[in-house]
């Protein structure tokens, strides 16, 4: 006869509970699972259905008191290694706003701004652009089961437990998000040196014909310009995304392994 004791019911408890947070907590911080398009319910469902398939395959967790200080710092300590993995996740998807943010100024488009729904804030509607394309990418090529996938290998790198991060690593996490500043402006960097030379020949034009109304004739010409210069970067925002995508995991998977 099937018998469920007590003891069974609270190891089976604590072998779920300790993923769903930190999978939950994932879910929270990263693009396209924290969207506000998608129903908190749903996201819960889905980190414990997560959660539920990687059991049979987790490390055993560590025997604790789930009402006890130590469960408290495992459950902390699981919630802060989901919410680092999706705001590094944040980052890259930040790196094409800020692209977007150079795009919109140089071609004068940086008043029109819209409601980006994923985050809540006001950017330029070239950037909402951008990470509308990037959004597609990252679906299209998967990188939403390959960050679940990580997500399921962190298990092994870093098993369940009360972890402290050393202070080299919460730095070298702060440091990375320069590369938000650089991958933006490497995006970026074909447009707004486009839009500069068209910058420049109206520069000279206003010098060799004072009376031209430079700003009538030059504000829709620069938006223009900006437009065809943006759809000849276009092609290259696979390359961009999969490079910057790709060495967020590597940097993802550095910081646990240690």
């Amino acid at each position: 006869m099937f018998q469920f004791n007590g003891a069974d019911l609270l190891n089976t408890t604590a072998g779920l509970l300790w993923p769903f947070m930190r999978i939950g907590a994932m879910f929270v911080s990263a693009p396209v699972f924290s969207a506000s398009s998608l129903p908190v319910r749903v996201r819960v469902l889905l980190a414990a259905l997560i959660a539920w398939i990687l059991l049979p395959v987790l490390p055993s967790p560590p025997a604790v008191d789930l009402i006890s200080g130590e469960a408290f710092l495992i459950g902390f300590s699981q919630i802060v290694t989901g919410l680092a993995m999706g705001f590094m996740l944040q980052l890259v998807f930040a790196v094409f706003v800020i692209a977007g943010q150079s795009i919109a100024m140089a071609m004068g488009l940086g008043f029109a701004s819209a409601v980006d729904p994923q985050n809540g804030v006001q950017v330029p509607v070239i950037s909402q652009f951008l990470l509308i394309m990037v959004t597609l990418l990252f679906l299209s090529l998967d990188g939403h089961l390959i960050f679940i996938e990580l997500m399921a290998e962190s298990f092994r790198l870093l098993p369940v437990g009360a972890v402290y991060p050393p202070v080299e690593q919460i730095k070298a996490l702060a440091y990375w998000g320069a590369y938000m500043f650089s991958g933006g402006l490497l995006v970026a960097l074909p447009a707004v040196a486009g839009l500069l030379l068209v910058n420049i020949a109206f520069g000279v034009a206003s010098k060799a014909a004072p009376q031209l109304n430079i700003f009538a004739v030059g504000f829709p010409v620069m938006i223009m310009a900006g437009f065809a210069l943006l759809v000849l970067v276009l092609p290259s925002l696979t390359d961009h995304f999969s490079r910057i995508f790709m060495d967020a995991l590597g940097f993802i998977r550095q910081l646990i392994a240690t």
